[in-house]
């Protein structure tokens, strides 16, 4: 791990799962466990506490590529679902989150401990985003990027569809703000859902915010994603 990029514990673990994830993107390798790979397993707290901070994404390449995912990874997300729920007063965005982690689980791993009763745990409301100023909603979507997956319907992922101007603008905004993680979350919500003008040159923005912000393997992650999910589309 490089101790550049972690200034605590679970910084560093959130920085290994991430480059994990982005090196199991490129490759396609579906044998290939991601939370092994950062020397993370089940009992491993601060791990799990990372997992939960990745959420859903800990499983993406699976998703993206069609495969089963490593049992080892399926542990530890479903291990952070259980160990992390929201709390009562949460925000809305870590309820969502906490949502897509146990409904991604329940499409890939139906069998783990935490689904063991699926749809006990209803989609949170959605209306404080539906309501939200562009510039606030793209911060939102943004935190919830994990979200943005093909045949993965929500009513966030319905809201994107329904905004995707706003979500351009915000995108070109968290660019010139320098704001990479925000711009790579925008530019996958846009490559998820498409319906973004064509004047927004989404490709060669994405390529722009990898290259300034690449530093950080979220940054690299969504930009990843984004890429495949823009490619699976054109096919």
């Amino acid at each position: 791990m490089d101790q550049t990029h972690a200034s605590s514990p679970l910084a560093g673990a959130v920085h290994d799962l991430a480059t994990e994830v982005v090196l199991a993107l490129r490759s396609g390798d579906h044998l290939a466990t991601v939370c092994g790979a950062a020397g993370i397993d089940e009992e491993n707290r601060t791990g799990i506490a990372a997992a939960r901070v990745i959420g859903a994404d800990l499983l993406l390449p699976s998703v993206l590529y069609g495969r089963h995912p490593h049992p080892g990874d399926v542990a530890v997300l479903d291990r952070a679902v259980r160990e992390f729920p929201p709390k009562p007063d949460a925000p809305a965005a870590t309820a969502w989150s906490h949502w897509h982690m146990i409904s991604t689980l329940q499409r890939m791993a139906p069998t783990s401990p935490g689904t063991a009763a699926p749809g006990t745990y209803a989609e949170p409301d959605t209306a404080w985003l539906e309501e939200a100023p562009w510039q606030a909603f793209t911060h939102q979507l943004s935190v919830l990027a994990p979200l943005a997956v093909p045949a993965a319907p929500s009513a966030v992922q319905r809201a994107a569809a329904n905004r995707a101007v706003d979500l351009s603008r915000g995108f070109v905004r968290a660019v010139r703000r320098r704001d990479w993680l925000q711009a790579a979350g925008a530019g996958r919500w846009l490559a998820a859902i498409g319906g973004e003008p064509a004047t927004l040159g989404l490709e060669r923005g994405l390529d722009f915010v990898e290259l300034m912000g690449g530093h950080d393997p979220r940054v690299t992650l969504h930009v990843r994603a984004a890429r495949l999910m823009a490619e699976a589309r054109a096919r």
